[in-house]
C-alpha cells in the first residue's frame, strides 16, 4: 500500500521552519482541510535545549534530534521540503526557494535565532557558539581535543592554556555547559590519561552583567553561583570580553591564556523582519499581533524566537514552551479560518517556569512565586526534558544513557569527529 498523495486542493500552509514552534503547527494540522508544506534547511527537528550535553560528550547527536519526515510521517496532507527560504513577497503571498518560487496562502515563519556577537561577529573563529548539531559537534571535539593535546605536550608549561576553558555568557547555557565541563574533567575522563590530571583543567564562566542567570530570582542566582565554584568553576561578573583570539581572551584589560572558547552570550533573530518588512523590537524580532499575525498581513504569522509578543507591557523570552504554546495556537487559529469556526480568543502566554540544571543532581526552578534548587528541580527538569523529546525513541535512548551516567559518571559519547581537509583520494 503506497501512501496518498498530497491533496490537489485546498488552501497551501506553508511552515518555515522545523524547530518547537513550527513542528507543533505542522502536527496540529493534521486533520485540517489544507496543504502543509514544511520547508527546514535540515532534515531533523533539534531538541536545542540538550545541546550542550552532545558537546560534552554526555549524549549522542542522535539522541536529540528526530528526522522531520519521520515526526510526520502519518500526516497525509503535509509535505517535507529540505530547503532554505531566501524571501518572502508577504504583498503577494509568495516563497523564495534557491530561485524558486511558491504561492501559499498562510504562512508561519518559525525561524529561530542565531549566534549573536554584539557586532564582534570576529569573535565567531576563535569563540563558536551551540545552534546546530554541527555546532555542538564541532564544540565537543574542541574540548576533547584539548586534553589529547595537553596529555602529548611535552612542554608543560603550555599545559595550562590548553586545560582553560572560557565560556561566555551565563545564560541557562552558560551555567548548564560549565557544569558539564566541569563534570566531565572531575569524574569521565580523570583516570584515562597518564601524563595529565584532567582534574587540573580550569573552566571560567564570565558574564557581563552583575550576576550569573540574570532572567532568575536573585535568590537562585547565588545558589546557582555557590554550586559552581563549588564544583571548581570560577565565576567571573560584571566584566565584558573585550577580545577573543586562538590565544586567548582579553577581560578588563586582563588577558586569559586559553585554546578553547565557547560562546553561550546571546543570540540575534533570523531576517524574517526584513524578508516581511516589519516593525522590529530593539532585537529586531518581528512585532506581532495578539493573534500572532504581522499587522497588515492576517494570514501571515511569526512565532517562537523570531517574533516579539508583549504581555504584560514584556517581551516574551525566547524559549521552548513559548513558541510551542504559540504553535498550538496559530494551528487552532488557521483551522478556524478554514472550517469557518470561531476563531480563539488572543493568545495568552502559560507560564510553566525557567529552569537550569548545573551538573548531576542540582537544577534551579523558578514558578511564579515558586522559587526551588537541589535535587527535586533536577528530577523535574529531566522528566520535563524526556517528555518534549520528539521521537519516543529519543526519549528511550535519553532515559537509557542519563541513568548509566548518573550511577556510573561514565560518558559513551567521546568522539573526536572532525572532517578531513581533503577528501580521501580512491583508487578505481
Amino acid at each position: 500500500m503506497t501512501r496518498p498523495r498530497l491533496p490537489d486542493e485546498g488552501a497551501i500552509v506553508a511552515i518555515v521552519g522545523g524547530g518547537f514552534g513550527g513542528l507543533t503547527v505542522a502536527k496540529k494540522l493534521k486533520d485540517c482541510p489544507a496543504r502543509v508544506v514544511m520547508f527546514d534547511r535540515t532534515n531533523h527537528h533539534l531538541f536545542q535545549p540538550l545541546l550542550y550535553q552532545v558537546a560534552t560528550a554526555t549524549l549522542a547527536p542522535g539522541d536529540i534530534a528526530a528526522p522531520i519526515r519521520q515526526v510526520l510521517a502519518s500526516h497525509n496532507n503535509t509535505i517535507v521540503i529540505l530547503g532554505e527560504v531566501d524571501n518572502v513577497d508577504a504583498d503577494n503571498k509568495t516563497l523564495y526557494i534557491h530561485g524558486h518560487e511558491m504561492k501559499f496562502d498562510y504562512l508561519v515563519l518559525a525561524t529561530g535565532a542565531k549566534h549573536s556577537y554584539f557586532g564582534r561577529n570576529d569573535f565567531s573563529r576563535n569563540a563558536p557558539g551551540m545552534k546546530a548539531l554541527a555546532d555542538a559537534t564541532h564544540v565537543r571535539a574542541r574540548i576533547l581535543k584539548a586534553f589529547e593535546i595537553a596529555e602529548s605536550e611535552l612542554d608543560t608549561s603550555k599545559h595550562a592554556e590548553y586545560l582553560t576553558f572560557v565560556l561566555v555568557g551565563a545564560g541557562p547555557t552558560g551555567v548548564e555547559m560549565a557544569g558539564a565541563i566541569a563534570e566531565l574533567r572531575r569524574f569521565t575522563l580523570r583516570k584515562e590519561f597518564r601524563n595529565i590530571d584532567p582534574r587540573w583543567a580550569r573552566i571560567i564562566l564570565i558574564e557581563g552583567g552583575p550576576r550569573i542567570l540574570g532572567p532568575f530570582d536573585e535568590s537562585l542566582s547565588r545558589k546557582a553561583h555557590q554550586h559552581l565554584e563549588d564544583m571548581g568553576v570560577q565565576v567571573i561578573t560584571g566584566k565584558r570580553v573585550e577580545e577573543v583570539d586562538e590565544s586567548g581572551v582579553i577581560v578588563d584589560g586582563q588577558r586569559i591564556a586559553t585554546r578553547t572558547v565557547i560562546w553561550t552570550a546571546g543570540v540575534e533573530p533570523s531576517p524574517a523582519a526584513k524578508w516581511l518588512k516589519a516593525e522590529t523590537d530593539r532585537s529586531g524580532r518581528v512585532k506581532v499581533l495578539p493573534d500572532c499575525s504581522v499587522p497588515g498581513h492576517p494570514d501571515i504569522f511569526v512565532i517562537g524566537d523570531t517574533a516579539s509578543f508583549e504581555e504584560n507591557g514584556h517581551p516574551l523570552p525566547g524559549v521552548a514552551q513559548v513558541a510551542m504554546q504559540q504553535g498550538r495556537y496559530v494551528a487552532k487559529v488557521i483551522k478556524a479560518r478554514l472550517t469557518n469556526s470561531a476563531v480563539p480568543e488572543p493568545f495568552k502566554y502559560m507560564d510553566i517556569g525557567s529552569m537550569a540544571v548545573i551538573g548531576r543532581g542540582f537544577a534551579v526552578l523558578e514558578w511564579g512565586k515558586i522559587k526551588l534548587s537541589g535535587y527535586f528541580p533536577w528530577l523535574i527538569w529531566a522528566t520535563i526534558h524526556l517528555a518534549y523529546l520528539a521521537a519516543f525513541g529519543n526519549r528511550l535512548r535519553v532515559m537509557t544513557q542519563w541513568a548509566w551516567t548518573y550511577f556510573t559518571r561514565a560518558s559513551g559519547s567521546r568522539l573526536i569527529v572532525e572532517p578531513e581537509k581533503e577528501p580521501p583520494h580512491t583508487e578505481l
